[in-house]
């Protein structure tokens, strides 16, 4: 699946922040979460580890996201994290008395992947302490994941994760479902699908399914039902395979041999 260079493709409206971040370890899984998800552009808010970008826990972690962390700016103030900026969500698992309005993950990404106009940022807090109050303040919406309300907490990248995906999934719309699981092999001619139709119909008469004096509607739906798989030649082999083993053991062996193809 190609995602859109156009500047207003979410992937490229995007900014994810960091606010005083103090395990290098977080930010790397973060740049990886981000990369996995297509999108690029972090920002760190005083992290507490000096130099985060070039630890070798950070780099560990990133695995393949170095470019990531090449790429983040670092910043000394939650304003010059959001500048550029015309919207900005909060993600705290706990609730604030004077809480901008709250939405799921869902919601917002769809929000922002239908809004072109929107050029947002997703701010996550320290691990262990969250956002402070301003920087939530900062924002116009505050996201709650709807985690076990038992074990609500989640790591710092696994939270980027959730949000990166929901994004990714609302700005790929129906181009991110994909039907295809593993091998895909030739799709059949016609020709060979109609005939392993007549190969079937002949061994459904052969065991009494069908009545070919009264067939009904047993061959057409049949098709319908075949149709929506999208048989693959092998497939069609197999299943003629399967109606010559049904004729081999219900006629003669000399009729089985002259069955129409």
């Amino acid at each position: 699946m190609n995602q859109s260079s156009s500047s207003t493709s979410l992937f490229r409206r995007l900014r994810f922040v960091l606010v005083e971040t103090s395990r290098a370890g977080n930010v790397g899984a973060t740049a990886r979460a981000m990369k996995n998800m297509g999108f690029s552009d972090l920002v760190l808010v005083n992290p507490r580890v000096p130099d985060v970008l070039k630890h070798e826990e950070a780099i560990a972690f990133a695995s393949g996201a170095q470019d990531i962390l090449a790429n983040a700016r670092l910043v000394g103030s939650i304003d010059e994290a959001l500048d550029g900026c015309n919207f900005a969500a909060a993600l705290s698992a706990r609730l604030r008395e004077f809480s901008p309005p709250i939405v799921r993950p869902r919601q917002l990404a769809h929000r922002l992947s239908s809004e072109e106009s929107l050029r947002a940022a997703l701010v996550f807090g320290n691990e262990r302490f969250g956002l402070p109050n301003e920087a939530v303040e900062r924002c116009n919406v505050l996201i709650n994941i709807p985690a076990d309300a038992q074990y609500s907490s989640l790591n710092l990248a696994q939270a980027v994760q959730v949000l990166a995906y929901e994004c990714r999934v609302a700005a790929l719309g129906e181009e991110v479902i994909d039907s295809r699981i593993g091998f895909e092999g030739e799709p059949a001619p016609l020709a060979d699908v109609e005939g392993m139709y007549r190969h079937l119909e002949q061994a459904l008469v052969a065991v009494e399914f069908l009545d070919p004096d009264n067939p009904k509607k047993l061959m057409p739906r049949l098709k319908r039902l075949f149709a929506r798989t999208g048989l693959e030649i092998e497939e069609v082999n197999i299943l003629r395979g399967i109606a010559r083993q049904v004729l081999l053991k219900c006629r003669p062996a000399d009729a089985a041999a002259k069955e129409k193809k």
